[in-house]
């Protein structure tokens, strides 16, 4: 079953919510023109971008976004959805873009004067912090009186933890801009947090088993996933927690035990601290939607 709304925030401005629960690849396609901006996130599953009637590709895996923004020409949306994947899509015009950021508008790199007139293609990862929106803007479930309102403040959202700057980053020296090497150690050890994360290891055991310093190790991972090392982990487990009461399979206490708290005041304090509602409140609103 392939399920897909088109919510027009504004003139020239979607949201495109696309969920693919069949056992067969899904084709979309949408024709734009060359004043728009598409960004494009893959919250689970993959999905394959074509272009130029399949000579040239872009495939992009689960818990990786895709921005496409082409000045000379219209890149129509020829997309490939891989079974049981979830996507999420924003189409907004280069000038209404540029006036969500104003006088920051030079930050972004293709915002740049220098660079406005250039195509740009550039995948990243999602971050926890991201994929807690995007499963919100999955997931809508409020009155449909206000979801226009709340699907715009989650985009405007979503787009500014995309282009968030951690403050004190140096682009020109950082290390892990251009060294892929470190890089895939960073992601080495984000795999191994989340493969130990009921008992996950320390700082000093993460570095020692992906071979960095503990300083390094830290520097990457705030660049490569826009947290700390337990940040991420603990938007991570909150997520999956989030998930496992959504299936309604598992119990308040259950699910604080299978993401590692011992008991189950703790696990309730930390979901409340992410989500400012208690488990049995988020399982009841479940209930009530």
């Amino acid at each position: 079953m392939r399920t897909q709304e088109d919510v027009i925030l504004e003139d020239d401005f979607i949201c495109i919510r696309l969920k693919n629960e069949s056992d067969n690849v899904q084709v979309i396609t949408k024709d734009l023109s060359n004043e728009v901006m598409q960004f494009h996130f893959i919250l689970k599953g993959k999905g394959t971008f074509v272009f130029n009637s399949g000579a040239y590709t872009i495939p992009v895996n689960e818990e990786n976004s895709l921005t496409l923004y082409n000045p000379q020409r219209g890149l129509p949306i020829h997309l490939e959805v891989q079974p049981s994947s979830w996507i999420i899509s924003v189409i907004i015009s280069i000038k209404k873009f540029h006036n969500l950021f104003s006088t920051e508008a030079e930050f972004i790199p293709f915002l740049n004067k220098d660079a406005i007139d250039r195509k740009h293609y550039a995948q990243t990862n999602i971050t926890p912090s991201m994929s807690v929106v995007l499963y919100q803007i999955m997931n809508f479930n409020l009155h449909s009186s206000v979801k226009k309102l709340y699907y715009k403040a989650k985009v405007y959202e979503l787009l500014s933890l995309l282009f968030n700057k951690p403050e004190g980053t140096d682009d020109e020296s950082c290390p892990f801009k251009t060294d892929e090497e470190e890089t895939m150690k960073i992601k080495h050890a984000k795999d191994i947090l989340l493969k130990n994360m009921a008992e996950p290891p320390t700082l000093q055991e993460l570095a020692d088993e992906i071979g960095l310093n503990i300083k390094k190790l830290k520097q990457g991972f705030k660049q490569v996933y826009g947290d700390t090392v337990y940040g991420f982990l603990f938007d991570y487990k909150m997520e999956y927690a989030r998930k496992l009461l959504d299936s309604g399979t598992y119990n308040v206490n259950e699910v604080g035990n299978r993401i590692g708290y011992s008991t189950a005041s703790h696990f309730i304090a930390a979901f409340k601290k992410k989500f400012g509602t208690t488990p049995k409140k988020y399982l009841m609103s479940l209930v009530t939607n």
